[in-house]
């Protein structure tokens, strides 16, 4: 396992690209936005909003855009400017997870109270789980399939109202720095190539479940948008001001709660305000970690770094500290959700870990062989 020079990026995350110095996508990407003509995206991003404005009109349709929310501090950043600085209309769409967290359905109601229409999807829970459970056992992974339907929703709403525009928020190609084989623009229709819902619905059909129960699940076709002209962008493409933090204290400032009484050692994480809306991602981040070597303090620790918050030395005492850390709370989460035992649980989980990464300890736990930010060869 190899880490970039500048963050604490390894080279076991899906997709991701290394240049020859060994700095990662993701750093290129931020050293490169200095190069930017921010005015020159920013007017064609009111170009953008001022065509769906005239394409709704002309079509007939309520609304100039769709907007996949959560209700999460991106999202919430989303709407806001899409309505207040782009001047358009826009219908949010919210495809609710199972086992929706008491944060999530705060933020969610939050953001309609701010005069927002919101479309509710609340996917099959009996198939939801069904999938959950095949995703679990057969990829190590609890959240895999609702990422199709958590994408694929606010897509399929744009074809089936023709509304013109889609906006999502930002592009992991270039954030996350996963270019390998994804594309490296505002083409917001190309996150159906990234690792984890590249390749359709098909590996999720079987004797109990047919294309017809994962309508929610399966994205439009590139045909079905260029038939109905609809266009999908990354807003983080053209904003200079996106990032993680300052998306988070704007959404703050309206009334986005985060998991405040949570204890950090527990969720893996050290910052409170991401992925709120379900409980199970904790447990499944922690199985990430295992898999791959780096969890979501990793990734904060990343954002951090690259937006110039802490330096790299500080961002690793914090990998060290929160990094794959689980509560027992919310592995009782997930086991309840998916029906099984904390020993199927783990027996699973054991078949997924990476054993170049990682060793029991004598009481039987994993800990990893490696240290955070110097690379390893086994």
């Amino acid at each position: 396992m190899k880490y970039c020079k500048k963050c604490v990026q390894p080279d076991t995350r899906p997709s991701i690209y290394f240049n020859e110095s060994q700095i990662c996508g993701a750093c290129i990407y931020e050293e490169n936005k200095k190069n930017v003509d921010w005015e020159k995206r920013e007017k064609e991003l009111h170009n953008i909003a001022k065509w769906a404005k005239n394409e709704s009109n002309k079509r007939g349709v309520s609304y100039d855009c769709v907007i996949g929310v959560s209700g999460g501090k991106d999202s919430t950043f989303q709407s806001f400017y899409a309505k207040e600085k782009l001047g358009l209309h826009p219908l949010l769409v919210n495809c609710m997870p199972d086992e929706i967290s008491e944060i999530g359905r705060h933020n969610i109601d939050n953001l309609a109270s701010h005069g927002f229409d919101i479309l509710h999807i609340r996917p099959d829970p009996v198939i939801q789980k069904r999938l959950a459970r095949k995703s679990f056992y057969e990829y190590g992974n609890i959240v895999k399939a609702s990422e199709y339907c958590l994408w694929a929703s606010a897509f399929r709403i744009a074809v089936q109202w023709s509304i013109p525009l889609v906006i999502q928020g930002e592009n992991p190609a270039l954030t996350q720095g996963t270019s390998i084989g994804n594309n490296v623009d505002d083409n917001a229709y190309g996150i159906f190539n990234s690792n984890t819902i590249a390749g359709g619905i098909d590996i999720w059909l079987s004797k109990d479940i047919n294309e017809k129960m994962l309508y929610w699940y399966r994205a439009p076709s590139r045909e079905e948008f260029e038939e109905k002209n609809i266009k999908s962008i990354y807003l983080q493409y053209y904003l200079k001001e996106w990032s993680q933090i300052g998306n988070a204290d704007f959404a703050i400032t309206k009334g986005l709660h985060g998991r405040e009484d949570n204890d950090l050692n527990e969720i893996g994480r050290y910052r409170r305000y991401t992925a709120l809306d379900t409980d199970l991602v904790i447990a499944n981040q922690m199985i990430k970690y295992l898999k791959f070597g780096f969890g979501f303090a990793t990734d904060e620790a990343n954002y951090d770094i690259r937006e110039g918050h802490r330096g790299r030395e500080d961002a690793i005492k914090l990998v060290n500290k929160y990094d794959g850390k689980c509560g027992e709370k919310y592995i009782k989460i997930a086991c309840n959700y998916l029906g099984i035992t904390n020993e199927q649980f783990w027996e699973v989980v054991d078949k997924y870990v990476n054993k170049e990464l990682f060793k029991k300890d004598e009481y039987g736990k994993w800990v990893p062989k490696f240290k955070v930010g110097i690379d390893f060869d086994g």
